[in-house]
Parts: structure tokens; C-alpha cells; sequence
């Protein structure tokens, strides 16, 4: 057994100092059958560690409800096979461009304070993450080598007594690796993000010997260290898809190894926000407190691995400078997977409107003066629809969703009205009463950083006609993990080829499983799945006009596929996989 520790100013193993060549790649974005040719492209690119975020919503979707936490453990193991160390970065918040900062909806208290009432569930949650770290660490012949104490917490907030009792909890849970924490290298988020005795890293993009510089003014001691160097970054619904330049980010990367420094490539195989998990971001400029921009399905990243899992011309640059820094002749990389053999169009057969979908796997209505939240309704991903009574006879008036978070296509007496969202909440027609008004509200992704993190989902200021408050709404979810079991019990008929919103349901054949992408020509917005296997969110907003189809969801022969429509394709729309699979958002 080995045993990893922090010197004046070097990682040792063994008592031999060690330079960390890092990759970050985040199991939860990653088929499970691919874990392994994806970590065997971080060898080959030159990297000797993986790092990886642990998204707590994922895992614990309820109270003391857990799911497949196990997968942690799956993953570290396969590190350890591929010849990898691995660093766990559990949060209990991770940012990481994940739904709601991967916090859950249900959290309660004080989110990221010493609030008890948020510190009991960490320490549930710790106590059953934990069971897949603990036994593999380096000092118990596992791959695990360090833990991360929270994340850029000086970003967020300044309790000290919080980082400290987090470093504490892990300590008491059995975790014997070094503890580290990384932040901005600015003087404010590494006094409020750091903690006495714990190793501080920073995050940056470039200026390596600025950033170093002003760690060192806080820790004159300690290996030095870039936990995130952000070699891409990420795309936003209707917005414009980001790169970086290929010989900009290698020069940077030597930059930092010429500072004698360690490393850890934020990302360097991105992957996908599958089921919905995409975060969301503020806009507005530094205080991250502007519009709703809500991440893309595809976390590509502009990654040296992209999306499929191939080298891109990034790749081979920093290949050739990690190549420098390698003990021997670094490997080739494995075969990029197998594309699918043919391209395939969808034949859609069946639709059923929301309303039965909802009637099919939605909760219990609920009656209330004004409209619950998402979360009062115990929904993290997926539409509420909010119903209520103009009474009359009146005169129009504005009807307006106000706190409408975040899109809501609005019905008047089972007719479509409009399509509202934040910042353009009234309808542009007027209301007369005695009408009934439906409002299909879809959350587009909670923000995963900045003071409004945490904000709540649904209609939260109430629904007025004209400045009356209309009262007695009834309020139905649905969630986006009901559709785990199957879709047999909705009572689906002949689409009626009118372009409705709905769930759609069809056939796929298949020659030749492999990697593949869904182009999907004339949709809206909603989800897509195969075999069961949700794809994720797409949006005709763009920038990402396809959605990426793992070779291992495929199967030979028939494949189902179920489309989640929440506004009305055209009658021209279609899917179809295509066999020569072209990223969503690099051109081929």
C-alpha cells in the first residue's frame, strides 16, 4: 500500500515527490459501458489521475432515498484498472454546470451554512457517499489520492465554521487522503474558500504565474496547484457555441508545468447532461444576477476528447506537451467506438396529449390560494401544470404569471394563447372572463452558481388578471423520472399530424449498433428517449441541433423511441440516427 501526502512543496508518494497530470471526467455524463475507452484516451493524451465531481441530487433524489450511489465506487474502480489515481471532488455542492449545483430540490435550511437543518442530510449523505471512497483510497490500495472540501465556496459565501465542520465530517467518516479545496485565485474567494490545514488550489484558464503568485500571498507553503485549468467551456440555449484556440490551451498547460506545478484538465473528455441534469447560469456581468441562461444538453466542453469520445486537434497538442513530463513513451489511443452502421428514420405511431400523459404518470392535484413551487411539489426535473378560473363576466384584461420561472405555454379555454417566460410574463392578448386558463410551466435547468443559486421553479409571485390575484389554483406535476418504468399505461392513438405538443412514441431499426446522433428536424422542445434511455433536452434555440445516441443504448433490430413535445413540432418534423455520428456543436 502506498501512502499519498502534501509536503512544503510537493505531492509525495511514498515520500517521492509526484506531479499530479490530471483529467477531469465526470462518471454521471458518461455511458458506463464507455468508462473504459474514455479513461484509456486520458492515458494516452498523457495524464496520470482522473478527477470527478459527485452529484448529490442524482443520487439522493428524496430524504434518505438513495439511488445507484454505487456507480461512484464502479467508476473509481475502473480508474484504478486503467492505470489512473483519482481525485473525488463530493461537494456537498459541485456547480459543475449541474442542475441546481448538484444540491438537492428538497434541500432544507441554510444551503452551504452551518444551518443544521442543511448539515444533517450532508451528514446522511457523506455517510452513505463515503462507503465507495473510503475503501478506495491510495493508503488502502485504491486509486483515490485526495477529496475536496466543498467547492469555490469563496465564490458563494464566507462561513468558515461550515468548511471547517465539512472537513471535519469527512475526517470523522474515515477519509485519511489529503484534503484539499480550490477557488478563484483572488484574494476574496481564497480567504473565504479555504480552511486552516487543508491544501488550497486555485482555477484558471491562462496567466498561470499571476494566479500561483496570488496563492502564494495566502499559502506560502504547499505544492502548487491548478484543480480546474479550463481548457473550453460550455454552450447555453440560444446563445453562441464557445472555443478555445488549440495552441493557446497547450501553451497555457506549459505554463503551469513550467511553475513546477500540478494539474487538473477541466474538461478533458466533457461528455452529456443525459435525463435532463443541465444546469443554468445568470446572466448580467459579474454579480451573476440577469437572465436565466440555461446550459445545452451536450457538455462537449471544446474538450481535448470530444462528446464521442474522439481526439480532436486539442488532443494531439496537449499530448505533446504532457509528452515532456511522461516517465516513458505515452500510449496509443484506443479505437474511437464504432459509428452505427446505417443511418435510420423514426417511424412515429403513436401520440397522446399532455393532458393524458399527465393523467398517466402525474401526482396528486393540488388545491391552493396561490401556485405552489416545483419544489412544494417535490418536482426536480420535468412541467407542472397550473390551472385557474378568470371569473366573470368581465371585461379583457392582462393576465400575467408573475415570477414565472421559467417557461409556460399558456391555454384559454383549451385553446393555445401564447408561450410566456421570465422577463415577458403576460399574455399578449387580454383575458375576458369566465375562462379557464392552463399554464404548462417547464423548469429549464436551476442555476448552479451565484447568489441565486437555490431559486425556486414554477410560477412564484402568483397569477393576476389585471391586479387581482386569481385564486384557487390547481396545480398537477409531472416528473421527468416517471417515465423510468415504461410509457405502456398511456393510452396512445394515430398522431394526428397537426403538429401538437405531446408524448409521441415510434420504432427505430437498426443495422449495425454504434454511436450515433439524433437530428430532429422541425421540434420544439422537450426530451427523447431510446430504449428507456433519456437523451436528454433538446431546443430548436440552439446551438446544439442533434443530440448525442451512446453506442450502448442501441440494440440490432427494433429500438423504441419516446419524444416529449412541450410546444408542437411542424408537420414536416422527423428524427433520424445518423450512422456517421457529427458532434452537435464542433463541425464536422
Amino acid at each position: 500500500m502506498s501512502d499519498f501526502t502534501v509536503g512544503d512543496t510537493d505531492f509525495l508518494l511514498d515520500g517521492r515527490p509526484v506531479r499530479l497530470l490530471s483529467g477531469a471526467l465526470h462518471y454521471f455524463r458518461v455511458h458506463e459501458e464507455q468508462w473504459g475507452h474514455r479513461l484509456a484516451m486520458l492515458r494516452a493524451m498523457g495524464l496520470n489521475c482522473v478527477e470527478t465531481y459527485v452529484p448529490w441530487n442524482l443520487h439522493e433524489p428524496g430524504p434518505g432515498r438513495f439511488r445507484d450511489v454505487g456507480a461512484l465506487g464502479r467508476f473509481l474502480d475502473a480508474a484504478r484498472e486503467a492505470g489512473l489515481w483519482a481525485i473525488v471532488r463530493p461537494g456537498p455542492y459541485i456547480c459543475a454546470e449541474w442542475e441546481n449545483g448538484g444540491l438537492p430540490h428538497w434541500v432544507p435550511g441554510h444551503a452551504r451554512t452551518r444551518d443544521e437543518r442543511f448539515l444533517r442530510p450532508v451528514e446522511r449523505w457523506f455517510g452513505r457517499l463515503l462507503e465507495e471512497v473510503v475503501p478506495r483510497q491510495i493508503d488502502r490500495g485504491g486509486p483515490v489520492i485526495m477529496v475536496q472540501v466543498e467547492n469555490e465556496y469563496g465564490s458563494y459565501g464566507s462561513d468558515a465554521e461550515y468548511l471547517r465542520r465539512l472537513a471535519e465530517l469527512l475526517r470523522d467518516q474515515g477519509v485519511t487522503v489529503p484534503l484539499f479545496t480550490s477557488d478563484g485565485p483572488e484574494d476574496h474567494m481564497l480567504s473565504g474558500g479555504s480552511v486552516p490545514g487543508v491544501l488550497a488550489t486555485v482555477n484558471f484558464g491562462s496567466h498561470a504565474r499571476v494566479a500561483f503568485e496570488t496563492l502564494r500571498g495566502h499559502r506560502p507553503e504547499g505544492p502548487l496547484m491548478c484543480m480546474e485549468f479550463w481548457c473550453g467551456w460550455f454552450d447555453h440555449w440560444g446563445g453562441q457555441h464557445t472555443v478555445r484556440d488549440a495552441q493557446d490551451v497547450a501553451e497555457s498547460l506549459r505554463e503551469i508545468l513550467e511553475c513546477g506545478a500540478s494539474v487538473n484538465i477541466y474538461m478533458a473528455h466533457g461528455g452529456t447532461n443525459f435525463a435532463g441534469w443541465a444546469g443554468a447560469n445568470r446572466g448580467g456581468g459579474d454579480m451573476h444576477d440577469g437572465p436565466l441562461e440555461p446550459d445545452v444538453t451536450s457538455y462537449d466542453y471544446d474538450a481535448p476528447i470530444d462528446e464521442y469520445g474522439r481526439p480532436t486537434e486539442k488532443f494531439w497538442r496537449l499530448r505533446e506537451v504532457l509528452a515532456e513530463y511522461a516517465d516513458g513513451p505515452l500510449p496509443e489511443p484506443p479505437p474511437t467506438p464504432e459509428p452505427l452502421g446505417a443511418p435510420a428514420d423514426v417511424d412515429l405511431a403513436g401520440w397522446a396529449p399532455l393532458s393524458a400523459v399527465l393523467e398517466t404518470f402525474g401526482g396528486p392535484e393540488t388545491v391552493s390560494p396561490l401556485p405552489p413551487s416545483f419544489e412544494e411539489l417535490d418536482v426536480d426535473r420535468g412541467l407542472v401544470r397550473y390551472e385557474v378560473t378568470v371569473p366573470g363576466p368581465r371585461q379583457p384584461y392582462p393576465l400575467i404569471a408573475r415570477g414565472l420561472r421559467d417557461v409556460a405555454v399558456v391555454y384559454v379555454d383549451g385553446e393555445r394563447a401564447g408561450v410566456l417566460t421570465e422577463g415577458d410574463e403576460q399574455l399578449k392578448e387580454p383575458v375576458a372572463g369566465h375562462a379557464r386558463v392552463e399554464l404548462w410551466v417547464e423548469s429549464l435547468g436551476r442555476v448552479n452558481y451565484g447568489p441565486r443559486s437555490g431559486e425556486p421553479k414554477g410560477i412564484t409571485g402568483g397569477i393576476l388578471h389585471e391586479r387581482q390575484f386569481l385564486h384557487g389554483v390547481r396545480a398537477r406535476a409531472l416528473r421527468l423520472d416517471a417515465f423510468d418504468a415504461g410509457v405502456d399505461g398511456v393510452p396512445f392513438e394515430p398522431p394526428a399530424g397537426e403538429g401538437a405538443p405531446g408524448l409521441y412514441r415510434g420504432t427505430v431499426m437498426v443495422r449495425g449498433a454504434g454511436d450515433a446522433c439524433l437530428e430532429l428536424p422541425g421540434w420544439t422542445r422537450g426530451f427523447v428517449w431510446i430504449n428507456g434511455f433519456n437523451l436528454g433536452r433538446y431546443w430548436s434555440a440552439g446551438p446544439q441541433h442533434t443530440l448525442y445516441v451512446p453506442g450502448p443504448v442501441l440494440r440490432e433490430g427494433g429500438n423504441e423511441v419516446w419524444v416529449l413535445e412541450f410546444e408542437g413540432p411542424s408537420p414536416e418534423a422527423g428524427l433520424r440516427l445518423m450512422s456517421d455520428p457529427r458532434n452537435p456543436l464542433r463541425p464536422s
